[in-house]
């Protein structure tokens, strides 16, 4: 009950101002007229429901964070990392409920895995996802308006993919009769994405890393997809693409995906016009999130931040 704790008192102090001002409070929730404030924290419910059933036959489920509180909260759609290959909605618990605390239904889902499906399976789970979660997030006392998302490594290729092809057909193949067929996002924040596929192939192939190789050529079938589905290669195609905001955390160490590749596109992303937010965090390898640490705490705080500044209108709660 620590969370619930300093929620009361976080809540207390507002009253407290609030009433000093003459400003009135609503009992129970921030006050009315208030945006996201992400020093507030809540208690969470966390549930399960079945999310679709994927062309291989497997039920891909979906895992909601939900703030206790009046809402309706901002939403965001999580995409788990693990090369296109393995993990699900659980890769990233930890960074979740880290921002779902703040006062955001955060929702992870599986997505289709390469031996499964190769691409571009999994980005069309993930713009279905952005529509289904349109139609949902109600229910779960969010705010289906201005949906962002939060993706991992390979889940950061992907949730690029989305925010820049949010329109394209094929992305948006699965049928969703029942919710709207637009999957646009208002921002997209990552860590450690694979901006550049290629670049990470020839990583992995100068490293002599046969496994990492081994799930570049199971994802893209036909491998010339690799290009076609580069977000590097997209920019210097000169491709029409939606430039959503984007938030780019790299570690430093990492030799997964280079800190240079990250920083050429995130150079390339801001020239095309797009914002982008590049950062690069000391003393820190691929998955630096995973451990608990002053670096884990600054990329929280700092995705956090950036849904502050990018909510449309300023969802309220």
């Amino acid at each position: 009950m620590e969370n619930h704790s300093l929620g009361r008192r976080n809540f207390l102090r507002k009253v407290t101002a609030l009433s000093a001002a003459g400003v009135p409070f609503v009992t129970g929730s921030r006050p009315a007229h208030a945006a996201y404030d992400p020093a507030v924290k809540f208690d969470l419910k966390v549930s399960e429901v079945e999310f679709r059933r994927n062309a291989a036959g497997r039920m891909l489920m979906a895992r909601i964070y939900q703030p206790q509180g009046v809402g309706p909260f901002p939403t965001l759609l999580d995409l788990h990392g693990g090369a296109w290959n393995n993990k699900d909605r659980r890769a990233e618990e930890p960074m979740d409920r880290a921002i779902a605390a703040s006062g955001v239904l955060v929702v992870a889902i599986d997505m289709t895995l390469a031996p499964e499906a190769p691409y571009p399976a999994c980005v069309q789970d993930a713009n279905y996802g952005v529509r289904w979660l349109k139609s949902k997030a109600a229910g779960w006392n969010g705010d289906p308006s201005g949906i962002g998302v939060y993706g991992s490594s390979s889940g950061g290729h992907v949730a690029e993919l989305l925010g820049m092809r949010a329109l394209d057909a094929r992305y948006n193949a699965i049928p969703l009769p029942s919710a709207p067929s637009d999957a646009t996002v208002a921002y997209v924040a990552t860590r450690s994405p694979i901006s550049n596929t290629f670049a990470r192939f020839q990583n992995a192939e100068q490293k002599k890393r046969e496994n990492m190789m081994k799930n570049n050529k199971t994802f893209f079938v036909p491998w010339e997809t690799i290009h076609e589905a580069n977000p590097q290669e997209i920019l210097e195609r000169r491709e029409r693409v939606t430039m959503v905001p984007l938030l780019i955390m790299q570690g430093a160490l990492d030799d997964n995906v280079l800190p240079a590749a990250q920083e050429k596109f995130a150079a390339t992303y801001k020239a095309a016009g797009g914002q982008v937010d590049f950062h690069v965090f000391p003393d820190s390898e691929h998955e630096w999130v995973a451990k608990p640490g002053p670096q884990t705490d600054r990329a929280r705080e700092m995705v956090k931040a950036f849904i502050a500044r990018h909510l449309k209108g300023g969802s309220r709660a």
